[in-house]
């Protein structure tokens, strides 16, 4: 593993079931593309901090969870060819900011180079 990328989102917690199974649509189209690896995660022990934190980062609101999730790849360009396949696969077409159970706009991400891995 040589590079990841990193997703951090809240999710109303009523629409959790419904995230899940797109998420493991989309698990399974970037494994299908060449990802190493996949990972969701749901907030089990994420408090508010006094400066920043998930809930404040993500502006959880009442009855959100957040959700943590990486992708992992060989290189950058290796994630840039896996991405662009991924984007472009039919099964994830009709997802857009209207069809998604979550707000987007209170998503970040981004692509990281590990320094440690052990």
């Amino acid at each position: 593993m040589s590079y990841v990328d990193g997703y951090v989102l809240p999710v109303p917690q009523d629409k959790l079931g419904q995230y899940q199974r797109i998420a493991r649509k989309a698990a399974k189209v970037w494994k299908e593309h060449g990802a190493l690896g996949y990972l969701e995660a749901v907030a089990d022990d994420v408090k508010p901090g006094k400066h920043t934190s998930f809930p404040q980062a993500v502006k959880l609101k009442p009855g959100e969870v957040v959700v943590f999730a990486y992708v992992l790849f060989r290189s950058r360009a290796h994630r840039d060819r896996v991405n662009a396949k991924a984007m472009a696969d039919p099964r994830l077409a009709g997802m857009n900011a209207q069809n998604v159970p979550f707000d987007g706009k209170r998503m970040f991400w981004g692509g990281f180079k590990p320094f440690v891995n052990v």
